[in-house]
């Protein structure tokens, strides 16, 4: 019952909410609802289904209003539709009247404006006309001078316009369009200016781009003229000169026949294409150009202007790229663009008076030479390929012969080759050095065997050899040589023939270009083949045969020194027995290759007995010896029998000196075992085994190894050996204690102190190997002697330390 109350009080109140809300204010819809809120819990509830049926009833009511006022608005809108057809018919009808009555207007306004223009053309017919008779001659002018300025006859159009306005203008200068025209004028030569400027400009700038062009007619044109004129002085020296043979080395001049001809045939060819700078270059913008400058008053700007833009053209001519030294096309673009500026300034300097001056080109040259100058010397130095050194010089050439026909001097290009010339020979040193190190790579050092008579044949065509013995004997023989003879001799000519190919051209005499030839051909020999020959015989691949070789090649390679002064004789056409001719430094230069390699065979030698010496095993506490030489001193002995066979090629003194130096070091070391301080005893036994060694080598030495020496002057390699030797073997110590000191004493070369060291070694075996000396009589004596002698033998050297 509580409920249904509750639910009863509450409707009423929740339709006094619903009708607020629907007649309040929107503001005021929040405090109504926060009243539904603030009763009773379910009041929520309540209100929301109150709610939906007050909405339901709304709608119901909407929809009872629009299905009421439906039909009408059906039927208005059916009346839309039928009167929208009425209103575009009548809107058809409307525009169809309004264009007839256009149509109908236009004639009548096309008549009218017609009557209108007729009148007014008439009244200005008759004040044109009138006009017209007085301006027609001023427009006349003015359309004439409009024509020249199009058909860039400027020099023309400036006399227009000065008869404008000296004749012309004063009859119509009361009309504006005549004030246009004055004011106009002064714009109009500006206008001239600029374009006569302009047109300078692009001439400039042509000329900078096909400067190369320009060059290279000029410098195959110089290049041509002096073929053609050097072609005749070899002609000529072909036909009153001689024929030069000295030993097969003869100069090519059937090469020079051939060359003449070609190059006659080639200045055939290009007779007819000679072209001039005028036919490359179109000079007329410059004439133009000067000329109109001169009318108006403004040559000195002009002059100024082309100078200075010249000189900033010239500095950019003559700046070099990077990679320039890299090819010989960089070097030929290079000079190609210099002398195309040249010639260009040449060409102005002898059409034009007062644009260039002589004064102005030579100063321009002098500044461009010095920089030429500065940029071949820092280039070339990066150069070191010698045919393009070659290149590069031939190039230098051809430019300074060009600009020299036009009268720019070049002395200074020519003192620069001549060090370029220093360094393409250093250049060519370098390559030849490669050359020489190929050749005694695949040298075998061996003699040239020869089969038969052509195999004879070709190699005199190589060398200059001479021997009569040789030539009686029968085939298959040898060149006492090996390959690497002629073929070094064959490629020092080559270098002379390099060399030579710098000196054309140079305009020097022939005195010079032999001076010259000797001398490179002199630094080929001492430095570079010398130092080859030097690295050669260093190497430790080369062995005594080959070394031996070696001397025998630098023999036959400083006899043909003399061949190779004839050869460049033959070039040059100097004579030997002048004054100041180099002589060739071949003597020195091999003599000092076969001193080092006689000095590396003495040191590969000493090593070699060194190496048998190592392989020595003596038992130095042996009781006898075997009664027999060692084993290793016999392979010594061999192996130097053998060695000294080899020798027998090598000139006498050599092959002495190398045999008594080998017996020398073979003593030395023998000495050296015996008083070793790591051996601290030895026995009789292997002081008598090696005895029997020593005897071995006083027989070899006695045996004559290498013929020359006189008496028994081998054998003393071995004398101090020897007295050592007979001292310890008979014991005479008495003998050696009294006639110590004596000129005539028979063991002069035994050394106290040698003594000393050998005796003390031996007093220590016998007191090891003797443990029952004590008890025997005669070892007691001897173990007494030898105290004694080693008392005396110290006091001696303590008396010869005190002396010293």
């Amino acid at each position: 019952m509580a409920e249904s109350s509750e639910g009863l009080g509450t409707v009423p109140e929740h339709e006094r909410i619903l009708q607020e809300i629907e007649s309040t204010d929107t503001a005021c819809v929040g405090p109504t609802l926060r009243s539904v809120y603030d009763d009773q819990p379910n009041a929520h509830k309540k209100f929301m289904e109150k709610l939906d049926a007050c909405i339901r009833n709304h709608d119901k009511e909407i929809e009872k209003m629009c299905n009421f006022h439906h039909q009408g608005f059906v039927d208005a809108i059916t009346e839309l539709l039928k009167v929208r057809t009425d209103a575009e018919k009548l809107k058809v009808q409307v525009t169809d009247t309004n264009r007839r009555f256009q149509d109908a207007g236009k004639e009548v306004i096309v008549h009218t404006e017609d009557i209108i223009r007729c009148r007014i053309q008439q009244r200005n017919i008759t004040t044109v006309v009138e006009k017209l008779q007085l301006c027609l001659p001023v427009l006349e002018m003015y359309s004439k001078l409009k024509e020249q300025m199009s058909a860039k006859r400027y020099y023309s159009a400036l006399k227009t316009m000065e008869q404008l306005e000296n004749v012309y203008f004063p009859w119509v200068s009361q009309y504006r369009f005549c004030q246009l025209m004055i004011e106009n004028l002064p714009k109009l030569r500006e206008d001239i200016k600029e374009i006569s400027m302009s047109d300078l400009k692009d001439f400039l700038e042509s000329i900078r781009k096909h400067s190369d062009k320009i060059g290279e007619t000029a410098m195959k044109q110089a290049q041509h003229q002096k073929t053609f004129s050097v072609s005749l002085q070899k002609q000529n020296k072909m036909k009153f000169g001689k024929n030069m043979y000295i030993n097969h080395d003869r100069i090519p001049e059937e090469r020079n026949e051939t060359v003449l001809k070609h190059s006659l045939e080639e200045e055939d060819e290009n007779e007819e294409e000679v072209l001039t700078v005028q036919d490359l270059v179109d000079f007329s913008p410059v004439y133009r150009c000067l000329h109109i400058y001169s009318v108006l008053g403004d040559e000195e700007t002009f002059e100024n202007y082309y100078r200075k833009q010249r000189k900033k053209q010239a500095r950019l001519v003559l700046q070099p790229q990077s990679n320039m030294h890299e090819t010989v096309d960089g070097y030929r673009r290079y000079f190609t663009q210099i002398v195309g500026f040249f010639v260009v300034e040449d060409h102005i300097l002898h059409v034009t008076q007062g644009l260039v001056t002589r004064a102005y080109t030579d100063e321009l040259w002098n500044m461009a030479l010095s920089k030429i100058i500065a940029v071949l010397r820092a280039h070339s130095s990066y150069c070191t390929d010698p045919d393009l050194v070659l290149e590069l010089k031939n190039l230098i050439v051809i430019f300074a012969d060009t600009l020299q026909g036009y009268g720019f001097p070049v002395n200074r290009l020519f003192d620069l080759l001549f060090e370029i010339r220093d360094q393409y020979n250093e250049t060519l040193l370098k390559k030849w050095a490669g050359v020489f190190r190929d050749i005694f790579e695949e040298d075998n050092y061996s003699p040239i065997p020869i089969v038969n008579e052509e195999e004879y044949k070709i190699v005199i065509s190589k060398f200059p050899f001479q021997d009569p013995d040789l030539e009686k004997q029968s085939f298959p023989k040898k060149f006492p040589m090996s390959q690497s003879v002629p073929h070094i001799y064959i490629q020092v000519k080559e270098f002379i023939y390099a060399s030579l190919k710098f000196s054309e051209s140079l305009h020097r005499s022939s005195t010079e270009i032999d001076d010259m030839l000797r001398k490179s051909t002199n630094l080929l020999l001492t430095r570079t083949l010398s130092s080859c020959l030097l690295n050669l015989i260093r190497k430790p691949h080369i062995g005594l045969t080959e070394l031996v070789q070696i001397i025998i090649n630098t023999t036959h390679l400083e006899q043909a020194c003399k061949y190779l002064e004839d050869f460049i004789t033959n070039i040059t056409n100097i004579s030997q027995e002048t004054v100041h001719t180099t002589r060739l430094y071949g003597l020195s230069t091999f003599k000092d290759a076969r001193h080092a390699a006689e000095g590396e065979i003495y040191t590969k030698l000493n090593q070699k007995i060194d190496e048998f010496v190592q392989l020595a095993d003596y038992d130095w506490t042996m009781s006898e010896p075997d009664g027999r030489a060692s084993g290793y001193l016999m392979d010594l002995i061999n192996f130097l029998r053998s060695i000294f066979q080899v020798f027998t090629h090598l000139p006498g003194k050599v092959a002495q000196t190398a045999c008594m130096s080998a017996c020398q070091h073979l003593s030395t070391s023998l000495m050296q075992m015996l008083l070793d301080s790591e051996l601290k005893q030895i026995s009789m036994g292997a002081v008598q085994q090696f005895n029997l060694d020593v005897i071995q080598c006083e027989l070899f030495a006695s045996s004559e190894p290498v013929p020359g020496f006189q008496g028994d002057t081998l054998q003393l390699a071995f004398i101090d050996l020897r007295q050592l030797l007979d001292l310890f073997m008979v014991w005479d110590w008495s003998t050696y204690l009294a006639d110590y000191g004596q000129p005539a004493s028979k063991y002069l070369r035994v050394n106290p102190n040698t003594a000393l060291t050998l005796l003390e070694k031996m007093k220590d075996t016998s007191k090891k190997n003797n443990i029952f000396a004590q008890f025997r009589k005669n070892d007691r004596d001897k173990q007494k002697l030898i105290e004694t002698v080693v008392k005396q033998l110290r006091s001696l050297v303590n008396g010869m330390s005190q002396h010293t």
